[in-house]
């Protein structure tokens, strides 16, 4: 490899995707596009594996194949466009419905060189609500139209009735098919520029920059994992779910072993019935390797972003589990799985890294959307309006950044005049929350609280995403645990505690308030640089009662009192018990009391084992019945409970003639 050539063509790369991303968003029509930012467009090899992706515009995905997309096709011609949005057919390319994927083969000379890639996720495709997701959608058909990989474009000709078709079945067809024409531009602009790369320096010396740009990125991430503690690590989190009593368990193992690594998520609850879950496929998949990638590029920050990085990992999740779900499972709410996901892997660096990395952060990816009907038209308008994250967890070496999470941070704030002057909305409020972290040597990143106002006579607001409301952020090394996010409804001078919002309906004057979760703290608070704390209580994220109380820290009336934070800080240090490597809140204690770790992997285990249309029911009763027991619920109860349920459902439906035979694989008549 000529490192010199190397930097050089991973340059010109990154510069060539960067420049195509800029033009989409500057053409984009849509706020969750031109404003938020979630699009994205990409360089891919003839196999498909992605090569070339922006750092500073749109989402930046860590490599990853759209072999999903092309090998539907046995040939492509200049001109062509693919265009899909079906999770099913596409082996994980596509992880929701919501998100529309383009693509469009590169030629030079009659030559196929590359795939230019594309996709927006698209602000309404029909369905069941304005903006298409809701938590409480439970299959896809709900959440609008879904196409299978066909060709939007061939030879440069429009395939008029799949334009019809996505422009008909959205609510704003209109601005979906403009963001589809900026991605079109986009890609259009990659071709011009990878055929001019060619021109240059030749087809042959094209590949070998994609080649040597790949190996690259390996090579580093190879060093990077090779720096890790040989050995098997677990975690467990959860999602909260619908309800308060199902909550959803991820669990993950990560193998470390030499420069690779295996990132594994059996024993995760089965998908959900609920708009939770994404499709992964067979292969391993970045999404479900986000938490090593992300410290991959954490420890060399000049890696290129390419699928090179994913060739010493390999990720696993069971089909049927809430990350590799089955048809015909809704997936809109799908990227709060994903962060859980992430924040499982990050549980499980953080004891193959000596010292830790870093805390839970807020841990929810709540975007808010509103739809309202236009006066005039009578038709109905569907906006996004902001995406709501939260603070990141406490780092080993600094504080979490207020207000934005490690996994939303390349999403955009909107304008609020963009806000106010394209929906029914008047933001009363948007600000920190002081107080809300998670305490620690290094603190978690705070809470954000925002306040929109009805202007119409009525609007619909919809936020998916919304996490952590019960079990909180968890803190790492002594940190405490950051806060949960909370949700009101202000109508007529009353206040009423909401919870998750899945379509709240909003008449002038309403006001919905929402505050995010917060990051959790790293490190114990009385080792925390007092310097810190002052300026906490400076800007007024800590009063002086916190400071003294929570990190020793004596202040009166701004001034620090430096004999009596030494003698408290003394004090509480040498009342400081055994420091834990994880502390969670109280609720997610609770819950673990009644149901160990073990007992959430066993029973997801033997629920995937029995079919997948009696998993919901089997789930739920078994749950209730374990629950109402006086006991600690483990393995042995759980398998026991489960074989019951299945006995008695097999003699129902044998009794009622749906089953020919008692099960062993459930055959239908």
């Amino acid at each position: 490899m000529n490192l010199a050539r190397t930097e050089i063509m991973k340059n010109r790369f990154s510069a060539m995707a960067e420049e195509a991303a800029t033009l989409a968003f500057r053409t984009a029509h849509t706020t969750f596009m031109k404003q938020t930012q979630d699009f994205l467009v990409a360089l891919g090899r003839t196999s498909g594996e992605i090569f070339a992706v922006p750092m500073f515009s749109g989402v930046p995905v860590p490599g990853g194949t759209i072999g999903g997309l092309t090998k539907h096709f046995s040939e492509f011609e200049p001109g062509d466009v693919v265009i899909s949005n079906d999770p099913f057919s596409t082996d994980g390319v596509v992880t929701h419905q919501m998100d529309i994927h383009l693509v469009h083969p590169v030629f030079y000379g009659g030559e196929l060189i590359a795939f230019a890639w594309s996709m927006v996720h698209a602000s309404d495709i029909g369905g069941a609500v304005p903006s298409s997701i809701s938590p409480e959608l439970h299959e896809c058909f709900q959440e609008g139209f879904r196409i299978r990989p066909t060709k939007l474009m061939s030879g440069g000709r429009l395939n008029q009735d799949v334009m019809n078709f996505v422009k008909d079945n959205s609510r704003i067809g209109d601005q979906v098919w403009g963001d589809l024409e900026a991605l079109m531009a986009a890609l259009s602009l990659l071709e011009q520029r990878a055929g001019a790369l060619c021109e240059r320096v030749g087809i042959a010396a094209f590949r070998q920059g994609i080649d040597d740009v790949m190996d690259y990125s390996e090579a580093k991430a190879r060093s990077v994992i090779a720096g890790l503690r040989d050995g098997e690590y677990e975690f467990s989190d959860y999602l909260e779910g619908i309800s308060a009593n199902d909550p959803i368990h991820i669990h993950c193992r990560l193998r470390i072993a030499g420069d690779e690594a295996e990132i594994d998520f059996a024993g995760s609850d089965p998908q959900a019935n609920a708009a939770l879950n994404f499709r992964t496929g067979e292969g391993t998949h970045q999404l479900l390797c986000l938490g090593l990638t992300n410290y991959i590029q954490t420890m060399v920050a000049s890696i290129p972003l390419n699928a090179g990085m994913l060739r010493p990992i390999r990720a696993h999740a069971p089909s049927g589990t809430a990350m590799n779900a089955e048809f015909p499972a809704a997936m809109g709410n799908r990227w709060i799985t994903v962060m859980r996901c992430y924040d499982a892997v990050v549980g499980c660096l953080n004891q193959a890294i000596p010292g830790g990395i870093t805390a839970s952060g807020a841990g929810q990816s709540g975007c808010i959307a509103v739809s309202w009907q236009d006066p005039v038209s009578g038709r109905t308008g569907v906006s996004v309006v902001e995406p709501l994250s939260g603070g990141s967890g406490g780092r080993v070496r600094a504080d979490g950044v207020d207000a934005t999470d490690t996994m939303q941070g390349f999403l955009k704030s909107t304008p609020i005049e963009h806000v106010e002057s394209e929906t029914p909305l008047l933001v009363r409020q948007y600000a920190l929350v002081p107080s809300s972290f998670g305490h620690g040597r290094y603190r978690g990143g705070a809470s954000v609280c925002i306040e929109l106002e009805c202007q119409s006579v009525q609007a619909e607001i919809a936020v998916r995403g919304l996490e952590r409301l019960r079990f909180q952020p968890w803190g790492v090394q002594g940190g405490h645990p950051g806060r949960s996010g909370e949700t009101w409804l202000l109508r007529a001078g009353r206040e009423t505690a909401l919870g998750q919002v899945g379509l709240q309906t909003m008449q002038r004057g309403d006001v919905i308030r929402m505050a995010s979760p917060s990051g959790g703290g790293f490190g114990v608070p009385v080792t925390r640089p007092v310097a810190l704390v002052m300026e906490d209580v400076t800007n007024g994220m800590l009063d002086e009662a916190e400071a003294a109380e929570i990190y020793g820290v004596v202040i009166r009336d701004g001034v620090l009192d430096v004999p009596a934070t030494e003698q408290h800080r003394a004090e509480m240090a040498a009342a400081q018990g055994t420091v834990p490597l994880v502390t969670h809140g109280q609720a997610r204690r609770e819950h673990e009391a009644k149901w160990s770790t073990q007992a959430s992997v066993a029973f997801a285990t033997a629920l995937l084992d029995v079919p997948s249309g009696l998993r919901t029911t089997l789930q739920r009763e078994a749950r209730a019945a374990l629950t109402a027991t006086q006991r600690r619920v483990n393995a042995a109860l759980v398998n026991d409970a489960v074989a019951a349920l299945v006995q008695r459902m097999q003699a129902e439906w044998l009794s009622r003639g749906f089953l020919e035979q008692s099960w062993d694989g459930w055959p239908t008549k």
